[in-house]
């Protein structure tokens, strides 16, 4: 238990840093921070509140569905990530303030290993998971709808497709949108399923010595 509750808050910590490295090299943030990007835009309260509350909506859905995602990981997701994320990136900028081509370009691919690293942590740690990544596993492993990395495949291009269309009525520009909606979108898009999935058997497992992968139980 000792492990799996460091897994838990370790992987969220790091999902909440690897969010603000995304916004550093503003070539598009991972699916579900498009969609949070897009409904800030929309709505101007700060970012760690509104984080708060999307996620409250969606523990609902969890609680109603499958209370088995729901755990310490998940109260840790959904008070904290948002503002880990927010203060992250004002540090970053402070210490980076016009990061270079080249730079934005490593900041990218650090983002999407690191985020896809936290999150097979706080999977296999099974002591719950983000409400957004719930989604994907009560449709894969309660609805049976289909496997894991498929599903959140569709969540995450549904998220992307939102936040952009949320952006806009909100008054940005076409233009901006692929600082949040870009080409690191749709890698993540595309690919974080299928890493996370990776680095679960690859690492999470292992540091668990947890032969039953946590999304198949």
């Amino acid at each position: 238990m000792k492990k799996r509750i460091i897994m838990s808050v370790l992987g969220v910590m790091i999902g909440a840093v690897s969010v603000a490295i995304f916004k550093m090299a503003a070539f598009g943030v991972d699916p579900f921070q498009s969609f949070m990007s897009g409904i800030s835009n929309l709505i101007p309260i700060s970012f760690g509140t509104l984080y708060v509350i999307v996620n409250a909506a969606l523990l609902l859905f969890s609680l109603i569905f499958d209370r088995h995602y729901i755990g310490i990981a998940t109260f840790i997701n959904l008070f904290l990530l948002g503002y880990v994320t927010e203060y992250s990136y004002k540090l970053f900028r402070w210490l980076v303030p016009e990061p270079s081509m080249p730079l934005r370009a490593l900041f990218l691919i650090l983002g999407i290993v690191i985020i896809c690293i936290g999150s097979s942590l706080y999977i296999t740690a099974d002591l719950g998971v983000s409400t957004y990544d719930a989604v994907a596993l009560i449709m894969a492993n309660k609805w049976k709808i289909g496997k894991f990395k498929f599903i959140r495949i569709c969540t995450d291009v549904c998220c992307v497709i939102l936040g952009s269309v949320m952006f806009i009525a909100g008054g940005g520009r076409i233009g901006e949108i692929p600082t949040i909606a870009g080409i690191g979108t749709i890698i993540t898009a595309f690919f974080m399923g299928p890493l996370i999935e990776f680095f679960s058997s690859h690492v999470a497992r292992k540091l668990l010595e947890d032969k039953a992968p946590a999304e198949e139980k």
